[in-house]
């Protein structure tokens, strides 16, 4: 008898069933979550979307600053990114075997090295975290060492090696024990010297630019300290998860400074294209040669779904997009327009500290205003928890803006801009016209503005 059963249909699935997401989620998944969207009121429900821009059921478009945390870096749905991923899966590889050797991996490599001539090898994973944790055994393997320094304020993951050098205490708290490790400040080349002379550090992992407050290292900081690693026999080790593949108006952030050279480099999000995740982490050949020394060692480092068709061929098209678009270029010069129009509005409200970043990296500081009033309504929001003025910034961006951004770190008075590279004047345009409306409202005392600040006072103290 033949079997009733219905083909298997995605689009009817979400047809009947895509209008329950914030309701499945609170039941199945984080319910933190939509709880947090619900009170920001970003319990959207997006439609479609495409490069810089999402739609929504009304065809109201938004612009998207954010990215998806970076991972967006073509933007949504590139059509070559697309085309790559239909033509691998049509054609039928045998994939994944575990004991052959297929022609993509091989071939993503050599793209990818060809961008950092001093690396050699290349390990691929599934995320940035898996990259960082490839780094950090590497490390510890090659150098016979156990420990590892990192800055403070670094974020480089969440998984249990990449948490041991994470520089935010609130995500670390209640996972100990970890990695042993040790935090420096970022640009401390003293501190480095006081731990390297302890013999038993392995490497040093740094953001070029930090993620959390768009922190750039100091001139000179990266290629002296590349130096006293090298002189104690210890690694440095770039995560340019965020900042590589042209996110800072280089192809990746250290090569801003001359003479750096990592001895790892971590690379993953924009290299998926946004379909398929995918980590890299690429090295010297002498410490790729010590870790799989013999063929006994062969599998003593490997992830399962790692150097998958589908991601090699995403990874393979995002490269190419990236040469022939001139991505890297367009990065850099939009970053530079961008960032010279909010600087120039840094002197125009007393709420504006700072703007800073590299390419399309940028963050905008807020801090404590000079007049009366406005001190009051700062204190009051600064008393239940800090980085709730920036917060009251990126809301109503969204809400009455449609403009996608978000604060840059829990307890942080910033707004990280990482928006899609293929962004251009338009979407600056855009942009700086909002913000600036925003701004206008808070030092103007906008009732809503600040209504919804009393909104998120009542919500931190609630939580405490």
């Amino acid at each position: 008898m033949k079997d009733e059963r219905p083909d298997f249909d995605l689009t009817r699935i979400l047809a009947e069933r895509g209008a329950e997401r914030y309701e499945l989620h609170t039941r199945h998944l984080n319910h933190q979550l939509p709880r947090m969207l619900h009170t920001l009121g970003f319990d959207k429900v997006y439609e479609r979307a495409e490069g810089a821009y999402f739609w929504d059921a009304e065809g109201n478009d938004y612009l998207d600053m954010l990215a998806g945390f970076g991972v967006m870096g073509l933007g949504r749905h590139h059509p070559v990114v697309r085309k790559a991923l239909h033509d691998v899966l049509d054609a039928s590889l045998a994939d994944l075997t575990r004991f052959d050797c297929q022609p993509l991996p091989g071939l993503l490599a050599e793209k990818l090295l060809a961008h950092s001539p001093h690396l050699d090898r290349v390990f691929f994973g599934n995320s940035g975290t898996e990259a960082v944790e490839t780094a950090l055994k590497f490390a510890r393997y090659a150098t016979g060492k156990p420990r590892i320094l990192y800055c403070d304020h670094a974020f480089h993951g969440l998984t249990a090696g990449s948490l041991s050098v994470n520089g935010e205490k609130g995500f670390r708290e209640g996972f100990a024990p970890l990695l042993p490790d040790t935090a420096i400040a970022l640009g401390d080349l003293d501190a480095l010297r006081r731990e390297l002379k302890h013999g038993d550090v392995a490497g040093l992992v740094v953001e070029p630019v930090q993620g959390k407050g768009v922190h750039t290292a100091p001139p000179g900081f990266l290629r002296e300290a590349q130096e006293l690693l090298h002189r104690h026999e210890a690694v440095l080790i770039a995560d340019e998860v965020q900042t590589g593949l042209g996110r800072t108006g280089d192809f990746y952030a250290y090569q801003h400074e001359e003479g750096v050279e990592p001895d790892l480099l971590c690379v993953a999000k924009a290299l998926s294209g946004g379909y398929v995740p995918v980590g890299a982490t690429l090295g010297k050949d002498w410490i790729f040669k010590r870790v799989y020394s013999s063929m006994d060692r062969v599998l003593v480092h490997s992830a399962s779904f790692g150097s998958n068709a589908q991601a090699m061929a995403a990874g393979l098209a995002v490269l190419d997009v990236m040469e022939q678009e001139e991505t890297v270029a367009n990065a850099r010069r939009t970053g530079d327009l961008l960032r010279e129009r909010l600087t120039a509005l840094v002197g125009r409200y007393e709420l504006l500290h700072a703007v800073r970043g590299r390419g399309l990296m940028i963050g905008i500081e807020f801090g404590r205003p000079s007049s009366f009033g406005l001190r009051s309504r700062w204190a009051m929001l600064q008393a239940a928890r800090k980085g709730l003025f920036a917060q009251m910034v990126v809301v109503p961006l969204l809400r009455k803006h449609r403009i996608l951004t978000q604060v840059s770190g829990d307890h942080l008075e910033v707004i990280k801009l990482i928006p899609p590279l293929v962004i251009g004047e338009p979407e600056v345009d855009r942009f700086v016209t909002a913000f600036t409306a925003v701004m206008d409202d808070a030092h103007n005392g906008g009732g809503l503005m600040w209504d919804f600040g009393r909104t998120l006072v009542k919500q931190a103290l609630a939580d405490r």
